[in-house]
């Protein structure tokens, strides 16, 4: 999976004073990360049942104890890799709307460009990361907390509305050109959402994007 690593808390001097012993434990900001890359990893299994706290420890050979030292609950762990999606995918689509300056002579062209960009790069970190597949398609969301499934649902209606408005130009000539972008914005986003709901159904087996240049040039 891809790399949560992220600026670690200081140690405590608890922590210090066992820096001599044979075996040092991390700091608990690199427990967090370990943490949260297992779980993404056992999420990676395909048909994996509902992860327990009791099979996270496990693998990572710690007590459940342990586990809620750095997490008060497993929504918090789940919020923890939705974090993560949120901030990698939405900082890749920052680049793509903010790379190019809308050109007045062609407008339709550059938002459509960015459409299919935003649409691959979604795809493209889903076929990086399996598991994170499963918590944005719900798969892994469905004994959780309601929040959870709210915050994926809050993700997509971001893309939808980000695609919304880089085609609302893409028709100058449409009478209603607000409504067409919503309803291209609206298929282009059921197609991200169903090519990753496809990978991890097929055991990750059916790449979310086979041929992505094609399929996109059907609907944009």
């Amino acid at each position: 999976m891809s790399d949560l690593s992220q600026p670690t808390e200081p140690a405590s001097t608890a922590d210090a004073e066992e820096s001599s012993t044979a075996r040092k434990r991390p700091k608990p900001g690199e427990r967090r990360v370990q943490i949260l890359q297992m779980l993404a990893t056992m999420l990676e299994q395909p048909g994996a049942e509902r992860i327990t706290t009791a099979a996270l420890a496990s693998r990572l050979s710690v007590s459940e104890a342990a586990l809620y030292r750095h997490f008060a609950s497993k929504a918090q762990m789940f919020e923890g890799l939705i974090d993560f999606i949120e901030q990698s995918v939405f900082a890749l689509v920052q680049q793509i709307t903010g790379r190019e300056v809308p050109d007045p002579a062609q407008p339709a062209e550059v938002g459509r460009r960015q459409a299919a960009r935003i649409v691959a790069v979604l795809l493209q970190f889903g076929e990086r990361n399996p598991g994170m597949v499963r918590v944005m398609v719900g798969d892994a969301l469905v004994f959780e907390h309601e929040r959870l499934q709210q915050r994926m649902n809050q993700f997509f209606d971001r893309i939808e509305s980000t695609l919304r408005q880089c085609l609302r130009p893409a028709n100058p000539d449409s009478a209603t050109p607000t409504v067409d972008a919503q309803v291209a914005a609206s298929v282009l986003t059921a197609f991200a959402l169903g090519r990753l709901q496809r990978y991890a159904r097929s055991g990750f087996r059916r790449m979310p994007s086979e041929h992505l240049d094609a399929s996109l040039a059907l609907m944009i």
